[in-house]
């Protein structure tokens, strides 16, 4: 058979792989910029909102981390816009500067061949390259609230044009902080405009929130709504307070990993975690809301690419970043809301990957992991490192609820079946087992106060 004669077989087993996508409905460019970026079959998320973004209507869309919920937007979204325009005629609206960046990076993939412009527009940075690329004309922006209306403010951004808003991470978009902003900038949309909501948690309070922004919106929740990544085998490991940092080491040194993101709720609490594990000799990456974009920008990129073994974040990071091959999420500290649980530990176990994520659980954070362990729904398993010398753990008091968090509560109990973790799986390489007794030496693992 000649080359010619074999050259249509070659193409379409070259598109065979893509057929799934190609049944969607996409357009041509865009499913050439699907098989350039190495997708091969649709997630469950992209499978049921792709169809309903196409249609034109509104959308409120949860699914847990790491499931494909940009490209569910994305794809879409370049199917309708089809070619470069005059005036931005997509708003998609972010939480964090780093979840902005790769928004706008996942737009230029698989729009690299098509004419169509995306702009990630944040803070943190000078204004001259956002600006000048405004005025080159941008079909998408993708924006951090803050530096959006800086420039609806002087006039270099107009949304008359839009057609369509996307709020990612909508649960914390709509937060008490960004809702007052966000407001504004819906107001300043076309009425006459298609809004898509998407997070990994859509608690009801804030969905009723955000429907003035909605009209007879079609819901999609793919897995239960405040699940943790099947994916994902996860564990507490409970210690006295002092030797928090010795066991982080210990499992460190134990446990086999290829990266690893440990979580601090404070950005010095990160800071001091980074400095210890430098003097340990580990290579480590800070990030948080005060270092500078600069700073942000070199850590992410170093440790995506290796050159930092881990990174030490606060929350900042427990949405805005994706980076392949984390293998390990640790906790250093308890989150103060059950989602942010969900959402820090869905950064292992992204794409179908397994990870672990180990949370370090002192007698003080009893009552948050109480509020996390209803939030998703199953009990966490509890482990212990073999050849710790373990203080001995003292139960704290009760916090009184005015001390706790405000958010959440309320998991869906029995709404979870099988689960990571449910059998007290071990991490990679780690010598870890199953500890003896349970959260009752620190009040029980039941019966504790909702209403975070």
């Amino acid at each position: 058979m000649t080359l010619r004669a074999l050259l249509p077989l070659a193409q379409s087993a070259r598109f065979s792989l893509f057929m799934p996508f190609k049944a969607l409905n996409l357009s041509e460019p865009v499913l050439r910029g699907v098989q350039a970026a190495g997708y091969s079959d649709p997630t469950p998320i992209q499978l049921r909102a792709i169809p309903v973004v196409l249609s034109g209507r509104d959308l409120i869309a949860s699914a847990q981390t790491g499931t494909g919920k940009t490209a569910a937007f994305a794809l879409p979204v370049l199917t309708r816009l089809g070619a470069h325009g005059r005036a931005p005629r997509v708003l998609i609206l972010e939480p964090t500067r780093e979840l902005a960046a790769q928004v706008e990076t996942a737009f230029r993939d698989f729009a690299r061949f098509t004419d169509i412009r995306p702009l990630a527009v944040f803070g943190g940075v000078g204004y001259g390259l956002q600006r000048s690329e405004l005025k080159r004309g941008v079909d998408v922006i993708v924006a951090t609230p803050g530096r959006l209306v800086d420039f609806l403010k002087t006039g270099e951004i107009s949304l008359r044009d839009i057609q369509i808003l996307i709020l990612d991470e909508v649960d914390r978009m709509l937060d008490m902080g960004f809702l007052p902003v966000v407001k504004d900038i819906i107001a300043r949309c076309p009425k006459e405009r298609q809004t898509l909501f998407f997070s990994a948690t859509v608690p009801p309070e804030i969905a009723a929130v955000a429907s003035f922004a909605l009209r007879n919106p079609e819901r999609i929740e793919v897995g239960i709504n405040r699940s943790v990544n099947a994916s994902v085998n996860h564990a507490v490991y409970p210690v006295a307070h002092h030797q928090k940092f010795e066991l982080l080491e210990a499992l460190l040194a134990k446990t086999e990993f290829d990266s690893v993101l440990i979580f601090s709720r404070t950005k010095h609490g990160a800071d001091k975690i980074a400095r210890r594990l430098k003097t340990a000799n580990h290579s480590v990456a800070v990030l948080h809301a005060n270092r500078s974009q600069n700073q942000r920008i070199e850590a992410l990129a170093g440790f995506k690419s290796g050159k930092y073994e881990v990174m030490v974040a606060t929350d900042i990071a427990a949405r805005g970043i994706d980076v392949a091959g984390i293998s390990h999420v640790i906790n250093y500290d308890v989150p103060e809301n059950p989602e942010d649980y969900v959402h820090r530990i869905g950064r292992t176990g992204r794409a179908q990957a397994v990870g672990d994520a180990f949370t370090l659980v002192t007698p003080e954070n009893a009552s948050d992991l109480r509020d996390i362990q209803r939030f998703i729904g199953q009990k966490i398993p509890e482990l212990k490192l073999e050849g710790f010398n373990y203080a001995p753990i003292v139960a704290a008091p009760e916090r009184p609820p005015e001390q706790r968090g405000q958010r959440g509560g309320g998991g869906q109990r029995g709404g979870y079946r099988g689960g990571p973790g449910s059998g007290g799986q071990q991490g990679r390489g780690s010598q870890q087992r199953a500890s003896e007794g349970g959260w009752n030496r620190f009040g029980g693992e039941g019966g504790g106060r909702r209403g975070r």
